[in-house]
């Protein structure tokens, strides 16, 4: 009884720290998104429970249980994942590009510090080895603790982990990855400068021959000039670049964009090159299917006149 009384009380110390936490996005059990691009709306989730905050010397680090969504990821006051639909985002910015090259065997990612692209990752055999470079520990830190079946990527044994900065990174491993995905946040703060043109220019250099890259595109119904100005950036640098989406319900206006890029003239992003079996896209997968890959390439008619110049 004696050696249980101090595990109560430091429970209970937790329980009082935790009841003391608050954060600015959160008021009244509701969190409400900051409108950094997107000016007029913003995403709100009820809260359970504050389980994490911190500001890191990149950003502020927010996790929250919400009611509905399960535990949820902020940085700068954007939701970055909750686990009721992290799948979709996870499933489409990793697979839509392994599944366009032939033969991924090194696979480098930026950004991505929950662990869900990785995740997704490792479920083709062919790749041998991804390395994720995340410039904030702190995100990797409280993924581990708080989005566990997010950050059990980290756990396989061809992942290896960098922290520090992608530029820095990718300026050292030119002509080196089959495939390169930066899933970062949005253009504002650390993330700002992943798109831009320098930043692609490197990204092509770190590319093997039939190399690909798969960036996160932002919004059709909101950063239209946004898209159209990196894909026109993109198609400078890279011979083939196409933008193609999913839908991600607590994401602005419920959907996210991707931008793909190969250095082969001619590649057929639109068109898998190699398939899952159809056991694997029933087991293993919630969103992402051979199907769904070609489909992602079709855009409604405003986006379409908008970004096919």
């Amino acid at each position: 009884m004696l050696q249980g009384k101090p595990d109560c009380c430091l429970a209970q110390q937790r329980r009082i720290r935790k009841q003391e936490m608050s954060h600015p996005n959160i008021k009244d059990g509701w969190f409400k998104e900051s409108q950094a691009l997107w000016p007029g709306q913003a995403m709100t989730l009820q809260v359970k429970e504050i389980l994490h905050q911190e500001k890191s010397q990149f950003q502020d680090v927010l996790v929250f249980q919400s009611t509905n969504h399960g535990n949820v990821l902020v940085l700068d006051g954007v939701i970055q994942a909750t686990e009721r639909d992290e799948f979709s985002y996870q499933e489409m910015i990793a697979h839509l590009p392994l599944n366009a090259h032939a033969n991924p065997k090194k696979v480098l990612v930026i950004g991505g510090g929950d662990g869900g692209v990785l995740r997704e990752i490792v479920k083709h055999d062919c790749v041998e080895e991804v390395t994720l470079v995340e410039i904030d520990e702190a995100v990797v830190k409280a993924s581990k603790k708080f989005l566990p079946a997010m950050a059990v990527g980290f756990q396989h044994p061809k992942v290896k982990l960098h922290i520090g900065d992608g530029f820095a990174y990718l300026k050292e491993n030119e002509n080196t990855y089959d495939v390169i995905i930066t899933d970062s946040s949005d253009p504002v703060g650390p993330a700002e400068s992943l798109f831009g043109e320098t930043f692609y220019d490197l990204m092509r250099k770190a590319l093997l021959p039939g190399g690909i890259i798969c960036t996160q595109g932002e919004c059709q119904w909101l950063h239209l000039p946004l898209i159209r100005s990196v894909l026109t950036h993109a198609r400078t640098i890279f011979p083939v670049a196409e933008y193609a989406w999913a839908s991600v319900p607590t994401y602005p206006c419920g959907n996210m964009g991707f931008i793909l890029c190969s250095n082969e003239p001619g590649k057929d992003l639109k068109t898998p090159a190699r398939y899952f079996e159809r056991s694997v896209e029933d087991k293993k997968l919630r969103y992402y299917n051979r199907e769904v890959h070609s489909a992602a390439f079709v855009l409604p008619q405003f986006a379409k006149a908008a970004l096919e110049v």
